[in-house]
């Protein structure tokens, strides 16, 4: 009978941080190129993650819209990684000179890892900025979580507009600010309001004309992925469904969900997205890990961690360098991150085996972004698409690139239900308070017992 990673005396334990596009796919490398040793319990491997599934980023736009089910973005790291542990828990301290983390597990107390390689994956999360009101009114669109509360939230406004007279309350809950000109930002407007627009067709008192949609960007240009050429047509699409893009504006205030902006405009919006960059997940800095400026871990081409050994990084949280280009990082999106961590895994199978690292090299494919239904820009190998062909080539990208063919699967069927069904636009903001009518249940019921027993009386 096989012995098992805990019956082998000294087997390296490779401790892997995070279980996003890095932290998975290096687990699924290590799982098909140390097979045998996994098996032979010669070498073990651990994911620690505060959640247990690792999200597609990319499709959020399309799931917070409802063209696909919020289920079919995430992928469950214990199924894909049944040769690994995966711990749902989060890590709170790392101390690599000594080969040991803390991690917080969904209950309970808090718990020491000792590990022999290191892979920091934790990623990324939003950049918020000191604005009044932006951390109270302000939602982002990275989990899965976010794009389902979105999508809940921004069909209620709409009935909130339904079921009122009062012109202002009508007015703010019709007004959507998407403050961020990047993929993210972009894609989450375009969605929405995509999504809006289809949703005002069952609706008797609010129209498309009604609905208030606003881009804000700080810099002069939206989309700057996609070139100015195609960042500009993007703007003039956006304007021509109805979208207020304002460039070169910042958001200065959201207190109480009264908009203010640096171009001197102010009103009430029942909407705030915030997709205006991302930042080194707070972990990296809770240890011994050496930093960037921008908090980002310091890594090398070979993406290992400077100055260290048996330690590796990629991903959103580690600032890799770009050998396509001279004195630049590599960005942090779903495409660098997938290669780094072929190369990554790789590299940690190298160092097991006593064999040299490889450098990481690869250069930009191209970038592809979604505008709703039937729309898109893109500009794959220096073509440039727009409108459908972008569309139709961002859905194919992204369809293939999907993790697991069961996703794949499930996405491709959501695609082609859409195509004969319409959109479902109900929302279902009460499961957020799932307990909401149950507990008012229990209140009319003391309330009745109270009144009994003072008629008794």
């Amino acid at each position: 009978m096989a012995r098992t990673a805990e019956e082998t005396p000294g087997a390296p334990h490779i401790l892997i941080v995070g279980g996003g596009y890095v932290g998975m796919y290096t687990a699924l490398r290590l799982q098909k190129k140390l097979r045998g040793e996994l098996r032979r319990g010669e070498v073990k491997v651990t994911v620690v993650d505060p959640n247990s599934y690792m999200t597609y980023q990319p499709f959020l736009p399309e799931a917070a819209a409802g063209n696909i089910s919020p289920r079919h973005v995430v992928v469950p790291l214990r199924r894909v990684l049944p040769k690994c542990t995966v711990r749902k828990a989060r890590v709170t301290e790392l101390n690599h000179g000594e080969g040991w983390a803390i991690v917080q597990p969904l209950a309970g107390p808090l718990e020491r890892i000792s590990y022999d390689y290191l892979v920091m994956a934790a990623g990324a999360v939003p950049r918020l900025l000191p604005i009044p009101g932006l951390a109270e009114n302000g939602i982002s669109l990275k989990t899965v979580g976010e794009a389902i509360h979105l999508r809940n939230h921004v069909l209620e406004q709409l009935e909130i507009a339904e079921s009122t007279n009062d012109v202002e309350l009508r007015r703010k809950a019709l007004t959507f600010v998407f403050v961020g000109g990047g993929f993210a930002g972009v894609e989450a407007v375009a969605e929405l309001e995509d999504m809006t627009r289809d949703a005002t067709r069952y609706m008797r008192k609010v129209t498309p004309q009604d609905l208030r949609f606003m881009l804000v960007e700080a810099s002069d240009r939206i989309l700057p992925e996609v070139g100015p050429d195609m960042g500009k047509w993007t703007a003039e699409q956006l304007r021509g469904r109805g979208i207020d893009v304002k460039m070169k504006t910042l958001l200065v205030s959201a207190v109480d969900g009264q908009i203010e902006l640096s171009d001197g405009s102010a009103f009430p919006a029942g909407t705030l997205v915030w997709n205006a960059g991302v930042k080194p997940s707070p972990v990296v800095r809770h240890g011994d890990l050496p930093v960037d400026e921008r908090g980002r871990v310091k890594g090398t081409e070979y993406l290992t961690i400077e100055g260290l050994v048996r330690a590796f990084t990629a991903g959103d949280n580690a600032a890799i360098p770009d050998l396509t280009q001279d004195g630049m990082f590599c960005p942090p999106n779903a495409q660098h991150a997938v290669r780094q961590a072929k190369v990554l895994g790789d590299n940690i199978v190298r160092s097991l085996r006593g064999k040299t690292l490889k450098p990481y090299v690869h250069g930009n494919l191209g970038t592809v972004a979604g505008l709703g239904l039937h729309k898109g820009v893109a500009n794959p190998m220096g073509f440039k698409l727009k409108g459908w062909p972008a569309w139709f080539f961002h859905r194919s990208y992204h369809g293939a690139m999907v993790p697991t063919f069961n996703r794949k699967l499930r996405v491709l069927a959501d695609w082609t239900l859409a195509l004969f069904l319409k959109r479902e636009t109900v929302s279902l903001a009460t499961v957020e308070q799932p307990r909401a009518d149950f507990e008012l249940a229990a209140l009319d019921d003391a309330k009745a017992k109270q009144a009994a027993k003072e008629t008794a009386a």
